[in-house]
């Protein structure tokens, strides 16, 4: 029997990306079933005895074991995204190397598949089935479908995929929320996108799902807000749906992809002036000096520059000396790289300008040394701004940008 392609499940386990030669286009595995190889399709069964192997005649003969290059295949890690370096990486699927034991399942396509406009709206059909599996199943399907070509989210969103999705960011299943969001993040890699999603009233419900996610929901909402707080007119309406105060918590809590998606997301949305006082209310300042302060935390350079967006405001400058900012800050310019010496640097700069309390005690604190330094192996523009700050530090403490005498008349 040919089971539709929309309807096959893979063990979670497996979710890998299958590479093989010809003319292959699709690559699917199920539990318990049998099928028929036509040139568009190669159904591979998983059995608790095997696996299925197909061979020349287009039927299947079953396996007492997997072959080798599928056990090879099958136990290689996969990420379902890209890489970390560059766009936004994905959660990992586990590795098998010990044997299946998840009884998860879901749905798999390689990333050269062909597919029908018909599948497409079978998938999303299905988003609203009454059957949890086949919601699960469906959501996996357009998730992995939107996420290797522009031309693959288009077409998805153009039939009509982003409000039934839209409707799962709140659900109350775990996984399946994951799946509604992660699919939303790879549909927002399309900048054509990015409108249909906000219409659709995704942004709420991205919060809601960055509040209480799986760790993994909450890593891609931050990922897909960031995409959609590229919109200029976007970025403050997202900080007035609530979404800074769990942006900072999953900067506070969550792992190191967490923290860094949390970061990137919030760079974005500071660059809107009425968001910049929110997330100084939300407690930004105090997570942000904690992986400032631990070289070893991978996030000296993306807290930096966080931190000075939030010292652009009176709020952030204040909160940053009352948390013992100034050491810290210090410190990195003192033993930094060249680029985290230079934000430090500016930095110190917008906390010392109008206050002369604030300059003794980066004076205090040993900072003319490492700043001299910094002026003499800099460039021209990082120089010009080192030494303007050594000039302040320099200023009689009497004095202050509030209090200066005015000149005799």
């Amino acid at each position: 029997m040919v089971m539709p392609v929309r309807r096959l499940l893979v063990p979670h386990a497996v979710r890998a990306p299958l590479l093989f030669p010809s003319q292959l286009l699709y690559i699917c595995i199920a539990r318990g079933h049998a099928f028929h190889r036509t040139p568009s399709l190669l159904a591979i069964s998983f059995l608790e005895s095997g696996l299925l192997e197909f061979v020349s005649t287009m039927e299947m003969m079953v396996m007492e074991s997997p072959p080798e290059f599928c056990r090879h295949m099958v136990c290689s890690s996969y990420s379902d995204g890209v890489s970390s370096s560059g766009e936004f990486s994905l959660p990992r699927s586990p590795s098998i190397a010990g044997g299946i034991s998840s009884p998860d399942h879901g749905f798999l396509i390689t990333s050269t598949a062909a597919y029908s406009d018909e599948m497409v709206r079978g998938l999303i059909s299905d988003l609203e089935s009454t059957c949890l599996d086949l919601q699960r199943e469906a959501a996996m399907g357009l998730r992995l479908l939107a996420k290797h070509s522009a031309e693959n989210r288009l077409r998805i969103a153009r039939a009509g995929a982003v409000a039934p999705l839209v409707s799962l960011l709140s659900h109350p299943d775990p996984q399946l929320q994951e799946h509604g969001v992660t699919a939303i993040l790879n549909l927002s890699l399309c900048d054509e996108n990015k409108e249909p999603i906000v219409a659709a009233g995704a942004v709420r419900h991205l919060v809601c799902a960055l509040r209480s996610g799986t760790p993994a929901a909450r890593e891609n909402a931050a990922c897909a807000l960031l995409r959609l707080a590229q919109l200029d007119d976007l970025r403050s309406a997202i900080g007035r749906s609530g979404a800074i105060p769990p942006l900072v918590g999953l900067l506070e809590t969550g792992g190191f992809r967490g923290k860094k998606d949390a970061a990137t997301a919030l760079f974005a949305l500071l660059a809107a002036e009425e968001n910049k006082a929110r997330a100084v209310e939300a407690g930004i300042v105090r997570p942000l000096l904690e992986l400032m302060a631990d070289p070893e935390s991978g996030m000296v350079d993306k807290a930096a520059y966080v931190l000075h967006r939030v010292l652009s405001t009176p709020e952030g400058r204040a909160a940053t000396v009352d948390e013992g900012g100034v050491p810290v800050l210090v410190e990195i310019v003192e033993a930094g790289s060249r680029r985290q010496k230079e934000v430090a640097m500016l930095s110190l700069l917008e906390i010392c300008e109008e206050s002369a309390i604030n300059r003794k005690m980066v004076v205090r604190e040993g900072a003319i040394p490492p700043l001299v330094a910094l002026s003499q192996s800099s460039s021209r523009k990082t120089k010009e701004k080192a030494e303007a700050l050594i000039e302040l530090l320099r200023q009689p403490t009497t004095t202050s940008g509030c209090n200066r005498r005015k000149p005799m008349e």
